[in-house]
């Protein structure tokens, strides 16, 4: 899954058809950020970094052969061959423009993610164009990790090693599904005859590390089409498998179909049977040997120093937006650019880094952020809490952590909380609750003057 969100919204217009809670990207929700922030946005670029923050670089690639049927990011398709080499030369103008600004001025990249759309669309000879327009203005020879998605229908041998040759760590194919039927009642442009063949090229070109991107209950989805898929995902051995279990946002051809305006071609697995396979499927996993290292993701080996992106980010790392429609966060300061291309492409030709909206995050929000999306990972430590925020994260969040334990769904044992299994196969329905009252959950703040007068109190002040 990407980092650019067309509109509206999944966490902010649903299917109302689709009762299980949305997948939490970010916080506060999207729905939340405006152009209001601009100021805050110019401010955050002109002053210096903040101390010890890793800093990353997000690329959207927004070019696709097909849109998918549940897709819900910004794309485009069928695009003339000038406009896509007109983007990759404006994502190394709006790099350039970044890499003048003070807050980034002069900083190593910690990792970088091309995601999309569907990256593995551009050509070879776009690939080198990219990173090399890229590497011009930032420096990513420490980077530890460098991720690009493909779909395995666009990829080629040359592709492939143009992604080994300009250091890509990790290749993510996004398989979805190994049943041709479902593949194309759901509408990807790939076959299942294209999905060895894609793994096989990037392990000759010598990608360390290949992921495999699965959904648990597209369209038309049954108990022997998705444990056929899960053992011949097991059976190629990745060295990582991410699951998703599938949302039907308002903003999809799926979302239509079930209100009747299109035909929606076969059956959709009801939620807690979404639930049951994706649980199904890590377990097998497990089994095999992979480590599960959040709600979604199970990983083969030695799960240290991988997904170095999505732990950085979820830790408060910076992260610089490149592309239509990309978001990143620079000290505190959520940006997201111009979700349509024209503008997004004029705007970079004239000098102007295409920002549409953001979010400037108290020092509350930035709290709530990392904890709700740290929760992902099954297991939360309060003490570096404690030393970043000033404040204990038990009793900060007591009242949604003691519903967690009620339900069984996780339980604090000295410094630390860990969910249970059935916790981590539904973190997401359980984090709205750590949101603060303003954005709909159930925390009262600002809460960092009230935590300071406890602890004063505690202490005997």
């Amino acid at each position: 899954m990407t980092s650019t969100l067309d509109t509206p919204t999944p966490d902010a217009a649903r299917s109302p058809l689709d009762a299980a809670p949305g997948f939490v990207a970010n916080y506060p929700p999207f729905g939340a950020w405006t152009p209001d922030a601009m100021p805050a946005i110019e401010a955050a670029l002109d002053a210096p970094p903040r101390p010890d923050t890793p800093l990353g670089l997000y690329v959207h690639v927004p070019f696709c052969r097909k849109r998918c049927r549940f897709c819900y990011f910004k794309v485009y398709t069928e695009r003339p061959s000038a406009e896509i080499r007109a983007y990759v030369e404006g994502l190394a103008a709006e790099a350039a423009l970044y890499a003048r600004r003070r807050v980034v001025d002069g900083r190593k990249l910690a990792y970088v993610y091309v995601g999309g759309g569907t990256p593995s669309y551009l050509s070879g000879d776009q690939i080198r164009q990219l990173f090399d327009g890229l590497r011009a203005s930032f420096d990513w020879d420490t980077t530890a990790e460098l991720t690009y998605e493909c779909e395995p229908g666009t990829v080629r041998p040359a592709k492939m090693e143009a992604l080994a040759a300009h250091g890509v760590t990790r290749v993510s194919l996004g398989v979805e599904s190994w049943d041709e039927a479902l593949l194309e009642l759901n509408g990807r442009a790939h076959g299942a005859r294209h999905i060895e063949p894609a793994y096989a090229m990037a392990r000759d070109a010598g990608i360390p590390q290949v992921n495999i991107d699965l959904i648990a209950g597209m369209v038309g989805e049954t108990e022997a089409t998705w444990q056929a898929g899960v053992e011949r995902t097991i059976a190629l051995e990745p060295d990582s498998v991410t699951i998703y279990q599938m949302e039907i946002p308002a903003n999809t051809a799926l979302f239509r179909a079930l209100k009747g305006e299109e035909d929606l071609g076969g059956t959709l697995a009801d939620v807690a049977t979404r639930r049951r396979w994706a649980s199904e499927a890590f377990e097998a996993l497990v089994a095999a040997g992979y480590t599960m290292t959040s709600g979604y993701t199970a990983v083969r080996g030695d799960p240290d120093g991988k997904f170095v992106y999505r732990n950085a980010l979820w830790q408060g790392a910076d992260m610089i937006p490149l592309g239509v429609s990309a978001f990143g966060q620079l000290s505190g300061v959520h940006i997201q650019n111009d979700k349509h291309l024209p503008q997004w492409l004029e705007r970079v030709g004239r000098g102007e880094l295409p920002v549409q909206r953001g979010y400037a995050m108290s020092d509350d929000d930035r709290l709530v952020r990392e904890v709700i999306l740290q929760l992902k990972l099954g297991r939360l430590d309060r003490r570096p809490f404690a030393a970043k925020f000033g404040v204990d994260i038990f009793d900060v969040f007591d009242g949604p952590f003691r519903r967690i334990e009620r339900a069984g769904f996780g339980a604090r044992d000295g410094d630390v909380v860990t969910l249970t299994w059935d916790g981590l196969m539904q973190v997401d329905a359980l984090l709205p609750a750590f949101f603060l009252d303003v954005h709909g959950g159930d925390v009262q703040g600002p809460f960092g003057m009230a935590m300071a007068r406890r602890q004063e109190v505690r202490r005997g002040a």
